[in-house]
């Protein structure tokens, strides 16, 4: 797929941000990639791929060299020079690179059995990073990292073959059902998760819907179909209409408030698609 003619301005818009940092990229000199936002390194390359910009793109395959220069022999990534590794991280630039297509590459490998290796006993993924404090709550893996996990999973040979992963799925699951913030870093489903988000950046009803879609685990369960039937209350015409967008993304036309989209409703497809057609 190739970036369409009426994206042109959107691309050029994200490209206009490179330098934003203080380096090339959409990163900072000393090669943070996650400052920024919403265009950090890992996040533009995001959108690129979202409106279509080929992965053999002499800038994606630039960005991607970037990206696996933070890879440890561990399987983490370190993603900025200074403080913790977090799970987050890894899963983040895990995502990205699948996205681009390295799932299979022996790097990519490693970081999954990482990420296996460190899963939490509830079947999620967690940060020792209490910013909200401890409580009972914080005893609980996070789901956006957790569902970025699946994310970048769902791409490799895992996808419906692992247990883990399954445990994952129902710890999301649950979370549909609990409702309230839970992880260290309070993770909530109301209000704001109800508004559909686009392109995907925060844990919403859109991204969940559209993740757990991959995992024959989630299909049938009841809470995984009372979350698709809230999805689609929302679509008008059959289109995603994008509820919420981050202010600095708002001009952008494939994003628009209040505005179906085009690209969005792809992803809506794609969900029917993996659950075997239209309900």
């Amino acid at each position: 797929m190739a970036v369409d003619a009426q994206y042109s301005s959107d691309v050029e818009a994200i490209l206009s941000h490179r330098y934003d940092g203080g380096a090339d990229l959409w990163t900072t000199p000393d090669k943070r990639l996650l400052k920024g936002a919403p265009f950090s390194a890992l996040e533009s390359v995001l959108y690129l791929l979202e409106l279509g910009m080929e992965v053999i793109d002499p800038l994606l395959q630039e960005a991607a060299e970037l990206i696996l220069g933070t890879w440890r022999e561990d399987g983490r990534f370190k993603l900025s020079p200074q403080g913790a590794i977090y799970p987050c991280h890894t899963v983040h630039a895990a995502e990205v690179l699948c996205r681009m297509g390295y799932a299979y590459d022996v790097r990519l490998q490693k970081t999954f059995e990482h990420l296996l290796d460190i899963q939490h006993t509830d079947g999620g993924w967690r940060c020792s990073k209490f910013s909200f404090g401890r409580g009972p709550e914080t005893e609980f893996s996070n789901p956006l990292p957790t569902l970025t996990a699946l994310n970048a999973f769902r791409f490799s040979n895992y996808l419906n073959n692992e247990p883990a992963l399954d445990k994952a799925v129902d710890f999301l699951l649950e979370h549909w059902t609990i409702k309230k913030p839970i992880g260290p870093c309070h993770y909530g489903i109301g209000t704001l998760f109800m508004q559909v988000e686009y392109p995907f950046r925060n844990y919403n009803l859109f991204v969940y819907v559209y993740v757990l879609s991959f995992y024959n685990r989630a299909k049938r369960d009841k809470r995984f179909l009372e979350a698709l039937e809230a999805l689609q209350s929302k679509l008008v015409d059959g289109q995603i209409v994008v509820e919420r967008v981050v202010p600095k993304l708002a001009g952008f036309s494939f994003c628009k408030k209040g505005k179906p989209s085009s690209l969005a409703t792809m992803r809506y497809h794609e969900i029917m698609n993996n659950l075997g057609g239209s309900r």
